[in-house]
């Protein structure tokens, strides 16, 4: 990495943390944030009119771990549909709906992008994830570990001791250098040991005897008495199946009196899939007005996408009991792994055939969410990458988002269904750049209480992309394959004042950070935690408590969040 001090001259920026839209400016970056002094000994970029945005977050990927590791195994089929080359000092790599980790590095960087979290991590698989981590170039990350199945959670739950549900929390957050709680079918995937699942909210897990209702609200209270960075991110009971957009509803009546003043308190992830009305296949419709009018009637909520992008594809998810259905309905290979007291993850390959009335339907809701939720800051892009699609995809998707005359052009295409049983074609709005920058990098931000990414203000750090074209010289209604094209290529990424990209091909492996919060308990809740653990450990786990935590070696590049709790 050179000295991190840069110049960019004449870009058209957008900054919505900053409110800036579409201001003419030059942006200065000193050892690698940016500065409002012009530095010295600098190299200059000549933006020249062109579009100036904070590098992009994706805040819900699946792109480095276990399921992913499971998956690249399950399917080589997938590594000969792409193959990246080694250039200069690169690496060569496979993937399409399953990059290796080299290559998601790459492919994110060409986008503009310069941060990704994967968002469901098994404990117990911790290792095996920031290994994968460290492996990805560029992108600082992070990972969420899951705690639906978790045997300790549903003991706090049951208890009605939040106190100590948030000690176990911190305690595993900590243990595994995870950045935040993530809920998978909460209770789901402790029933599919027992051959069963759980369908709604109020559904009881076997032997715990608690309900899924009782796991999200729980660890929701216990996520804002540590006042965790980012809220508790939850993958609702019932995904992917017909009408489950009441159990969404549900869902997130639940987080009534769950406040948070800097951020939202409840994350609905990949909403698109939880926002499925009918009750079956034959009446499958999009019921996404529903939930955006819900979601714009709450200050306290934020969603990402989970857009379906009409593609062959990989779904993984930590969602055992959801994986086996779709299996079974494909008829598509498929493995499942039981992780001992936390988790139940699969996967299997999805084909979205746009001539298919349910994958047209589903490609219209993720959009639908998008442009009925008012406030951008409420909603992030993104395809539950792999599962809706891959995140090469994304700037396909920014061009639908914003132009209706390409979202009109792919419906003809499509299975008729899509005019029918979904409001899509109804829809005049069309999002601009201001918006766009929201939903791709700010929103993001602000949901992780990142305070240093998503904008360009000074003192955050100098992480930029800068896109082929005049933000004011160009009618992305008309002109969406423009703006396909544009952010398909950032013709230059920075990372930390530092090229990564030029002209869409990747020319750094510089290495990113990590993101991890180190929860800091007092030694009487901690005691007292760990009695518990250790009778637990000893007994049902294969491996001891001491040899659990995540040893700092596995980080490369820690940037942890330090939190004193403040347990009674």
């Amino acid at each position: 990495m050179e000295n991190g001090n840069l110049i960019i001259k004449n870009g058209i920026v957008f900054d919505p943390v900053a409110g800036i839209k579409g201001e003419k400016k030059d942006i200065f970056i000193v050892n690698g944030r940016i500065s409002e002094r012009e530095p010295k000994n600098a190299k200059v970029i000549d933006a020249g009119n062109r579009l100036v945005l904070p590098g992009a977050i994706d805040i819900h990927s699946h792109y480095a771990g276990g399921k992913e590791t499971a998956g690249r195994i399950l399917r080589p089929e997938d590594n000969l549909r792409f193959t990246l080359n080694k250039r200069n000092s690169l690496r060569s790599g496979t993937g399409f709906s399953i990059p290796s980790s080299f290559t998601a590095g790459y492919l994110y960087a060409k986008l503009g992008y310069t941060t990704a979290f994967t968002p469901a991590m098994p404990p117990l698989f911790a290792r095996h994830t920031h290994e994968e981590l460290a492996d990805v170039p560029i992108l600082d990350k992070g990972a969420y570990p899951t705690y639906d199945g978790n045997w300790f959670v549903m003991k706090y739950v049951k208890e009605k001791d939040i106190n100590m549900l948030a000690a176990c929390i911190a305690w595993f957050l900590t243990a595994t250098k995870g950045f935040v709680l993530k809920l998978v079918n909460p209770g789901g995937t402790e029933n599919w040991a027992w051959g069963r699942n759980i369908i709604s909210p109020k559904d009881r897990v076997v032997h715990f005897d608690v309900s899924s209702e009782e796991i999200i609200k729980s660890c929701a209270i216990a996520n804002e008495k540590l006042d965790l960075p980012c809220s508790v991110h939850v993958h609702p009971n019932n995904l992917g199946k017909p009408g489950n957009y009441e159990i969404t509803l549900q869902t997130l009546e639940l987080m009534q009196g769950v406040e948070n003043k800097e951020r939202q308190s409840f994350y609905l992830a990949h909403a698109q899939f939880h926002s499925y009305g009918g009750d079956s296949w034959k009446n499958f419709e999009s019921k996404a007005d529903e939930i955006a009018s819900h979601v714009n009637a709450k200050d306290n909520i934020v969603i990402d996408t989970g857009n379906v992008t009409l593609d062959e594809t990989t779904t993984m998810t930590s969602d055992g009991p959801m994986e086996y259905f779709l299996s079974s309905l494909t008829h598509l290979k498929w493995v499942n792994k039981d992780v001992e007291l936390e988790t139940a993850p699969g996967v299997t390959p999805y084909i979205y055939s746009r001539k298919l009335g349910v994958c047209a339907i589903q490609w219209a809701i993720g959009l639908e969410l998008a442009l009925l939720i008012k406030d951008p800051f409420k909603v992030m892009l993104g395809t539950d990458h792999p599962n809706g699609g891959p995140f090469i995809r994304y700037p396909r998707i920014i061009s639908w988002l914003m132009s209706r005359e390409y979202r009109e052009k792919e419906m003809q295409t499509m299975n008729k269904a899509v005019e029918k049983r979904a409001i899509i074609a109804s829809i005049d709005r069309e999002l601009d750049f201001y918006e766009i920058a929201c939903i791709t990098r700010a929103t993001q931000a602000r949901a992780l209480r990142l305070r240093d990414k998503g904008t360009l203000r000074e003192g955050a750090i100098g992480d930029v992309a800068i896109y082929d074209i005049n933000p004011l010289d160009v009618d992305p209604g008309k002109e969406y394959e423009r703006i396909e094209k544009a952010f398909s290529r950032a013709l230059y990424t920075i990372k930390e004042g530092n090229i990564v990209v030029k002209d869409g091909e990747v020319i750094s492996n510089a290495r990113g950070s990590t993101h991890w919060c180190n929860v800091m308990l007092s030694e009487k809740i901690r005691s007292e935690l760990v009695k518990d653990l250790d009778y637990y450990f000893r007994r049902f786990y294969s491996v001891n408590l001491e040899n659990y935590p995540v040893e700092m070696d596995y980080i490369e590049k820690s940037a942890p969040v330090n939190i004193r709790a403040e347990l009674d």
